[in-house]
């Protein structure tokens, strides 16, 4: 994707979203507008279609992230014929992109920033009736709350972990809340970042309705369970608790493995039950069909009836790679979904000593994975503890889903829970320590070269 300018798309791929996305109505509107320059969205019904653009607001998420986690390997052949992106990302290499490379984890996020700035930008200037206002507080709900997860998945994936002594200091990455293509903002601060994350989520929270009539379409639990993921890497738990309680609160429907046919793919034909809100990545070689389960993680599912073991994997040939992580767009799949919620919950419980609420969160989650009858619940003996088993059931329930990469960099800051990474390829070892520099992705350089921003160190 080549731009005049370091973050967004011109407005009239804004307008190429209706004319792409084959709805008769959206022919119409331009049929109506010949005039390219006059193909601006002037009406509620305009705005709907583009915040309906799940291209733009769904799919694409960054996934260098995962990439670089050890949810997974790659074996030397495909490792070696990967593009430079996935490949470098895989081994923490100092370089990640080739030259003159549209790095779609920068990319695609403020992308999705500009559609919802051009949404937020022009939804003040449309008369709304009484009987439209729900649809325009919809509307701008979900602007909101699309930005927001933009802004919160380019933090993690080009920021440093969230440190709250150094927050003020550290560098975020460039907030831009007006459509100006002709802007170059500096990177904001880790505090400013995540400040304006959640103002935008609160702002969000009282204009949708409590549960979506799509899993692709924002909703007030989905804001809550989003509030409750970013508290959580925060490392306020009080407030991560919370916030994961009110969205169980509005939904949280379990799967019990038992129903699923382990030999269908997709495992789920559209949406998991447990999505709140639906999402895709970025796919690389890496991520694809071809990844291999770190051996360590699929020996972890010990216990022959755990349903996780048929349901997560798919033995090719002797080869285990994984299977109900993928969508029915065969793409990896990122959701907001109950199963993470509860372990947030959990582990929230276990660190604020409420032990015997954290080990019922989890039981009341792992019973619905095991053979009908089979299951023992797990007890502790400390908050401790249940501390330890909620995190590695969190490890093996979440895996590859995106958030082993923030949960690496949360969890690295604590000496109890921090592991180095190691790859091995063609004899050659490659590692990464706890809150190693690398944990920041670098910045595209073309995009540098655009807006001379500072580079994260490597």
């Amino acid at each position: 994707m080549k731009t005049n300018h370091p973050y967004y798309l011109p407005l009239l791929l804004v307008i190429t979203t209706i004319v792409f996305s084959g709805c008769k109505k959206q022919d119409d509107l331009l049929n109506a507008k010949p005039n390219q320059a006059l193909n601006i969205p002037s009406t509620l019904a305009d705005l709907q279609l583009l915040i309906g653009n799940e291209n733009i607001f769904n799919r694409n998420y960054p996934s260098l992230g995962l990439l670089s986690t050890d949810d997974y390997f790659v074996d030397a052949g495909l490792w070696a014929s990967s593009f430079a992106s996935g490949k470098n990302a895989y081994v923490w290499a100092k370089e990640i992109y080739s030259a003159n490379t549209n790095v779609g984890d920068w990319n695609f996020p403020y992308q999705a920033v500009y559609y919802a700035n051009t949404i937020l930008s022009i939804l003040p200037t449309i008369h709304t009736s009484n009987s439209q206002q729900t649809a325009a507080n919809t509307i701008k709900g979900s602007a909101l709350f699309y930005r927001a997860i933009s802004f919160y998945n380019l933090v993690q994936t080009f920021a440093m972990p969230y440190d709250s002594t150094t927050a003020a200091k550290d560098l975020g990455v460039p907030l831009p809340l007006m459509p100006d293509l002709s802007s170059k903002l500096p990177r904001s601060t880790e505090s400013q970042c995540y400040e304006q994350i959640i103002n935008d989520l609160n702002s969000a929270l009282p204009l949708l309705a409590d549960q979506s009539t799509s899993k692709t379409r924002p909703s007030k639990a989905a804001v809550l369970g989003l509030l409750s993921r970013i508290y959580l890497v925060m490392g306020n738990y009080n407030k991560s608790l919370k916030y994961a309680t009110d969205c169980l609160a509005l939904y949280n429907k379990l799967q019990d493995f038992n129903k699923l046919d382990p030999s269908a793919f997709p495992v789920y034909p559209n949406f998991s039950p447990e999505e709140i809100f639906h999402a895709s990545m970025i796919g690389y070689d890496e991520n694809s069909f071809s990844a291999q389960v770190d051996s360590n993680v699929y020996h972890s599912f010990n216990d022959p009836h755990d349903l996780r073991l048929a349901i997560f994997f798919y033995n090719n040939n002797g080869e285990i790679e994984f299977n109900s992580q993928f969508d029915f767009n065969n793409a990896n799949a990122a959701p907001i979904a109950t199963n993470e919620i509860m372990l947030t919950k959990a582990e929230c419980e276990a660190r604020l000593n409420s032990t015997s609420s954290a080990m019922s969160d989890l039981n009341a989650l792992l019973v619905n994975r095991w053979v009908t009858g089979t299951y023992k619940p797990l007890v502790a003996v400390s908050a401790d503890d249940a501390l330890k088993q909620i995190l590695k059931e969190r490890r093996k329930e979440l895996l590859f889903t995106g958030l082993r990469w923030s949960d690496l960099r949360r969890l690295n800051k604590d000496t109890r829970f921090a592991i180095t990474l190691y790859r091995n390829i063609n004899g050659v070892t490659y590692s990464i320590a706890p809150n190693d520099p690398r944990y920041a992705l670098p910045i595209p350089d073309n995009e540098i070269a655009l807006n001379p921003i500072p580079q994260n160190p490597r």
